[in-house]
């Protein structure tokens, strides 16, 4: 993965322009279980489902709900990363998205709608 800034809007143009689509994460929130909303460099803001993608020794400390909560956006990699450092590539994370057509509301520490 490229660190941040290599992302000019010429580079974007030259890359799409290629066929090469590259996503990357501008913010994230979560929405319950294991769901979280992405919204994508396009604007495009995805439902993310990883229940089914925590398996081995760098993702099983996700399975847990507290500590599945505990992920920030790092800037430098563009993606969505949890304390242990594991993290998900942001075209995988596009590519398993759904698109959503209208926002949806996080849901806080609580339970509750945000």
């Amino acid at each position: 993965m490229f660190s941040g800034g290599w992302r000019s809007v010429a580079a974007l143009e030259l890359l799409n322009h290629a066929g090469i689509i590259m996503h990357y994460v501008i913010d994230a929130s979560y929405l319950g279980g294991y769901k979280l909303k992405i919204q994508f460099e396009n604007d495009e803001i995805r439902v993310v489902d990883l229940s089914g993608h925590l398996d081995g020794p760098v993702f099983e400390p996700l399975t847990d709900l507290s500590y599945f909560k505990q992920f920030t956006v790092n800037r430098d990699i563009e993606t969505v990363v949890w304390p242990n450092d594991a993290d998900f590539s942001p075209d995988f994370l596009y590519e398993i998205g759904e698109t959503i057509s209208e926002p949806l509301h996080p849901v806080d520490v609580a339970g509750g709608r945000g």
